[in-house]
């Protein structure tokens, strides 16, 4: 199907010719699921196909590859960082919410990545490549906190291992809606992208997800709220968002995975408070090149702060 590609899977709904058919199941334009169909990038039932006119009974499972679009190289921009560590091979920056981390479609500019190349005068790692130098792992555009940046090919080679391996340290602090019973937890569930919605992750029991574990605790209990901490065993695509929405404990503020109590949503609205209550508090490794161990902590930002003060009365 093609490295560095978006998979589309799913079932036919209904029995006709291919293209449109594939065009209704997966969104997109009966012209390019023929061009796509023409490079390879089309199964049917686990099979390729190249023929648009074919006919497709209704429930016949199919996936699509859609390649990645190849970004222009982004552009340096001199815009304001929180750096809270920097040598000559990596930099900690504590992100603001609402910052996105490497350009995409949507954001082609103003995010981490032209921040980081004005910030280090271009010395990041090129093995993220033009769209993503140095760029190791990331957290959604709407949560803040710290993340760990390499400078140098070496850093991001070993703090790639560290992360595949599983023994960097990560800690969150999340605001989650009512009480988690016990108080702490582990909750375990592969996670992959939602076959009903394709922005959405999901806890899936398929085979196709990727095994992700999240250990919780209560912090404090707030008013119809809870803080928690959350550690992460491993860093899946909005995990700690998707785990605790499993359990009946959605952060307070998520507008894909929460459903905000109805007596906390005047609190939320009063606060302007719209993005999920997560905050990437703690972040420890072993350094790449100097196998010092290091560990850094940020504060919570203003917002949750003020967000945990009300639920607190």
């Amino acid at each position: 199907m093609g490295a560095h590609a978006n998979i589309i899977e799913g079932t036919i709904a209904s029995a006709g010719r291919i293209d449109k058919a594939l065009a209704d199941a997966s969104g997109l334009s009966r012209e390019r699921v023929k061009a796509l169909m023409a490079e390879g990038r089309v199964q049917l039932a686990g099979k390729p196909v190249a023929q648009a006119s074919l006919k497709v009974e209704a429930g016949t499972a199919f996936a699509i590859a859609v390649p990645e679009a190849i970004p222009a190289e982004a552009v340096a921009q001199d815009i304001a960082l929180t750096v809270v560590f920097e040598d000559e091979h990596l930099v900690i920056v504590d992100k603001p919410a609402g910052l996105v981390v490497h350009p995409a479609a949507g954001n082609l500019d103003g995010t981490l990545v032209n921040a980081l190349l004005h910030h280090c005068r271009g010395q990041l790692s090129g093995i993220g490549g033009v769209a993503r130098p140095g760029i190791v792992h990331r957290i959604d555009k709407d949560t803040s906190g710290l993340l760990v940046v390499a400078k140098s090919d070496a850093a991001h080679e070993g703090l790639a291992a560290q992360f595949a391996d599983h023994s960097i340290t990560r800690a969150y602090r999340a605001v989650v809606g009512g009480r988690p019973v016990p108080a702490a937890g582990t909750v375990m569930g592969a996670i992959a992208r939602s076959n009903h919605d394709r922005k959405k992750m999901a806890l899936v029991e398929d085979g196709r997800g990727k095994h992700a574990v999240t250990h919780f605790r209560t912090l404090e209990p707030l008013k119809g709220a809870t803080l928690i901490e959350c550690r992460l065993e491993t860093g899946r695509t909005h995990q700690v968002r998707v785990h605790m929405a499993s359990i009946g404990h959605a952060l307070l503020g998520d507008p894909v995975y929460g459903r905000t109590i109805s007596s906390l949503r005047p609190i939320l609205q009063r606060l302007s408070f719209h993005r999920q209550a997560l905050h990437a508090a703690e972040l420890g490794f072993v350094h790449p090149v100097t196998s010092q161990s290091v560990h850094f902590v940020s504060k919570l930002p203003d917002d949750m702060r003020t967000l945990i003060d009300e639920l607190r009365h």
